[in-house]
């Protein structure tokens, strides 16, 4: 018999709205400038911070998507940890040290209620081997990582070392690590990508948000210039997806989708510093070449998971040399570029746009016949 196709539930939809608030607060660490740059300890702390919360999500996801049944149970699950990612958003600030705590406590309590979800469905798969093999692996690597990040804390205090990257790596790894093949039984694969595609569309919706800050300046040609091609930019990088997820993914494919889902978190992790390089633009405390490698930094990582979720392509759109070439040399180009002629920033908008564009186009063309 065919398994029925999951559906996306209104709960999931509500659960993901909590992250819009929290994708603002991560991008909001990064308006600590000190003498034009972004400190290094800041952006340590924004990038853990980010995984963390992108990890929360794909953990609760899975969970959903193999176990998830719209019920009493589910609800009460999903709202407690939306309730708890509140204080998990509030824990990020300018001032780690006076807000870490509440964000580690509330980290390891939703690693701890998310495996004590699987813990129940173990009750429910006595007697499948494989069931039970994939349940008993998550718990062991939510349990293990909630541990992990609770000793986070005693260690900071008596060494002033920082090792909220651990869990995450750890959390990271074991989930690759413990995926087989067997798995991809359980998993409903069109489910999980329409999942991993509105979280996307979610971070988008931020970087729409940040977008609106460019209006409320005086009514210039210069205002109107830069508004005009950062929109652009986000449209472009919304096109790029948009045609990869419609016309290009295989939804119907039989996979784990773990690396999949490995993937979007390093997507979205880009998104968000692309935010916040539009936010850079117009900040006049941030110097130059923060601004420019933000930019040229974020906009490599987002086309190269792009490019790395084509892995799960339908069969006849395979990457190929006709394909990739030219994106190479574009990318070179525009990298060259943007750093030959740093000095003028209305320039390097222009450019990025170009380039956002340019591949956009090659990834609609790559779409349509096959590079057989």
């Amino acid at each position: 018999m065919q398994k029925e196709e999951k559906k996306v539930e209104y709960l999931e939809l509500i659960y993901d709205l909590i992250f819009v608030y929290i994708i603002g607060r991560n991008n909001a660490l990064l308006r600590n400038v000190e003498g034009g740059f972004v400190t290094g300890s800041t952006f340590l702390v924004y990038v853990f911070c980010t995984l963390a919360v992108i990890q929360i999500w794909n953990f609760s996801t899975y969970y959903i998507n193999m176990h998830g049944r719209n019920g009493l149970r589910d609800h009460i699950a999903l709202l407690l940890n939306m309730y708890l990612l509140y204080y998990l958003g509030e824990g990020i600030g300018p001032h780690w040290d006076s807000y870490q705590k509440k964000f580690h406590f509330a980290w390891a309590l939703i690693l701890i209620n998310l495996g004590i979800q699987y813990a129940i469905e173990l009750r429910e798969h006595r007697g499948h081997p494989m069931e039970e093999r994939s349940i008993k692996r998550m718990m062991l690597v939510l349990f293990v990582e909630a541990a992990m990040v609770l000793a986070v804390l005693p260690v900071y205090e008596k060494t002033g070392i920082f090792l909220a990257g651990a869990p995450i790596l750890y959390g990271i790894a074991m989930t690759r690590i413990f995926s087989d093949e067997n798995k991809a039984e359980m998993v409903d694969f069109t489910h999980l990508s329409e999942r991993a595609m509105l979280y996307v569309v979610f971070t988008f919706g931020e970087m729409i948000i940040v977008l609106a800050s460019y209006f409320d300046e005086a009514f210039t040609v210069n205002s109107v210039y830069f508004s005009a091609m950062c929109f652009l930019v986000v449209v472009g990088l919304f096109l790029c997806y948009e045609v990869l997820y419609d016309r290009i993914i295989d939804r119907e494919k039989k996979t784990t989708g773990i690396n999949y889902m490995i993937i979007h978190i390093f997507l979205i992790f880009a998104m968000n510093i692309i935010t916040a390089s539009l936010e850079f633009m117009r900040d006049e405390k941030v110097l130059l070449w923060p601004k420019i490698l933000f930019l040229i930094g974020s906009l490599l990582l987002y086309f190269f998971c792009l490019f790395a979720l084509q892995l799960y392509a339908k069969p006849a759109l395979r990457l190929c040399r006709r394909f990739i070439g030219p994106v190479i040399v574009t990318t070179i180009v525009f990298v060259a570029a943007m750093i030959l002629l740093r000095d003028n920033m209305r320039i390097n908008i222009m450019i990025s746009v170009l380039y956002v564009f340019t591949v956009f186009v090659e990834i609609w063309r790559y779409s349509r016949p096959s590079c057989a």
